[in-house]
Parts: structure tokens; sequence; C-alpha cells
């Protein structure tokens, strides 16, 4: 039996778009939160598609990602999150010199790092006198990661307000 034409929308959205979450499918397809929900547990419950909750948003992929897939696509929707691992498939950094670089509050920085190092993406490593340095765990995965996260016009600019906001509330 065929889908119906939204749900059918819905789905192709999101198996071309991985990772991304409810709200911005919502403004994406110009659909009611209620009919996206009603397609999206429909979606998920014919196992069509699956979905992660990562830091307080509700991401949805296509059937086939696994639970870490899932997880690092999830957490480079963040342009903070995504722009530590750009840095950091360069070469290892310093949390100071990558906050500087990045023109983020350390706070925002430590915030998304603490996401990244649980997800096991990012590692920090102490050398002798006790100075972190942050290093990618899996760069080739990471990488691949990077390649499938296009983060729309809203999502950056709900980061950067976010970093707006973390850099007045540091100089208080």
């Amino acid at each position: 039996m065929s889908q119906p034409p939204t749900r059918e929308r819905v789905a192709s959205y999101v198996r071309s778009h991985p990772g991304l979450h409810f709200n911005e499918l919502v403004r994406r397809l110009d659909l009611a939160p209620g009919q996206a929900q009603y397609h999206l547990r429909g979606l998920t419950g014919d196992g069509d598609l699956c979905r992660e909750e990562v830091s307080g948003r509700t991401h949805y992929f296509p059937a086939e990602y696994g639970p870490d897939d899932r997880l690092l696509v999830a957490l480079l929707r963040r342009e903070t999150a995504r722009d530590v691992c750009l840095e950091l498939l360069e070469t290892p950094r310093r949390p100071a010199s990558l906050a500087e670089d990045l023109d983020v509050a350390r706070s925002t920085l430590e915030w998304h790092l603490d996401g990244l190092v649980d997800a096991d993406v990012v590692r920090k490593r102490r050398d002798q006198r006790g100075r972190v340095t942050l290093e990618l765990t899996d760069p080739e995965a990471t990488a691949r990661g990077l390649r499938v996260v296009r983060p729309s016009l809203p999502d950056r600019l709900l980061d950067r307000f976010t970093r707006l906001v973390d850099g007045l509330l540091e100089g208080e």
C-alpha cells in the first residue's frame, strides 16, 4: 500500500537530510506541528525512520542509520560543534585557543565539548603538566558526518544568537 503524499514527502525529506530536528522539519516542509508529529509517528512506527534525542532536540533519520552515526550527525547539526570538529580535523588544539579562534565563550565551547566527549567524537588528552589538548577520536568518521550535514539559515542564526547571548552573559 502506498503512503499518503505528505507522509512520503516527510520520509523523502528526512532521507535526503538525515539528522534534521523536528522544528526544522516543520519549517522546511511548511507543516503544522501536529501534522508532522502524526506522520513522523507513523513513519517511525513502521520502521521507515528512527529518532534520536540529543541535547534537547529530537532528530530524525533513515532507518539504516546506526546509533553512533545518529548521535554524531545530530551533534554536528549545531554550528559550534561542527566548527570544533572542522578545526580539529586540521590539527589537535588547546581549548583556550580554539574558543578564541571560533569567537565563542569558553563556557559555550565546554558545553559543546561535553556532548562531543560523551559521544566519543572528541577526546581530551592531558600532558605531563595537566594541560588539555583536544583531538578527534576518529577523524574519518567525523569527516563522513560533516559531509552529511547541511545546516539551514535558521539553524545557523539560532546558533549565532546563542553565541551572542553566551558572550554577553560571560561579560557580566
